[in-house]
């Protein structure tokens, strides 16, 4: 199998950020962004997506927790994109359901190179450790935009962390799911001969 990883850097006025991806890797991450939460649902997206993850942000948080949330959001669907190359071999479709005691989140994704991203639930409290808790499906829109992936994601629950890292882990779930080789197949999973 090839190296299935990236780097990507992203600086602007608003954020600097230094993000690495390795599909297949074992869940080992490193992430700081100065937002505590986010921090710990992105770790916790590396760990059940056995995703190795690196994230170094330092954005405008004086300004509110908006840019680093979504900027991160676009390096890592920009890592992703680039990771998975020409997406040969791969499963591609996926479906997943986490709970997280009453939570319960679930994602559809279609690893498609067509960017298409719906959410359909509603966040119990407006914010969890200091992020926004409607920034958790602007993060998924921003990964899914920039990964070109098919993401049809659902909340439901009375817990706004619950339901934020169930969002965040059924998403890993999904990936995974839909990022493997599948041994069967060399070509894309497309009848178009291409993703």
């Amino acid at each position: 199998m090839s190296d299935r990883s990236a780097t990507v850097t992203r600086e602007t006025a608003e954020t600097a950020i230094e993000c690495s991806l390795e599909i297949d890797g074992a869940g080992a991450s490193e992430v700081d962004t100065g937002i505590g939460f986010f921090d710990h649902v992105l770790t916790s997206f590396a760990t059940h997506g056995l995703f190795d993850l690196t994230v170094e942000c330092d954005g405008d948080l004086e300004v509110d927790d908006h840019h680093t949330i979504e900027d991160v959001g676009i390096c890592l669907g920009t890592a992703l994109d680039e990771a998975l190359g020409d997406r040969a071999g791969i499963v591609r479709f996926a479906d997943r359901r986490v709970p997280l005691d009453e939570a319960v989140a679930g994602v559809v994704v279609d690893v498609s190179g067509r960017p298409v991203f719906r959410f359909d639930g509603a966040f119990s409290q407006d914010a969890v450790g200091g992020m926004t808790s409607h920034m958790a499906g602007h993060f998924w829109r921003s990964v899914a935009t920039n990964a070109g992936l098919t993401l049809h994601a659902e909340v439901t629950g009375d817990n706004a962390h619950h339901e934020i890292e169930a969002l965040f882990k059924a998403c890993a779930r999904a990936l995974d799911d839909a990022t493997r080789i599948d041994e069967r197949r060399d070509e894309v999973a497309s009848t178009k001969g291409e993703l």
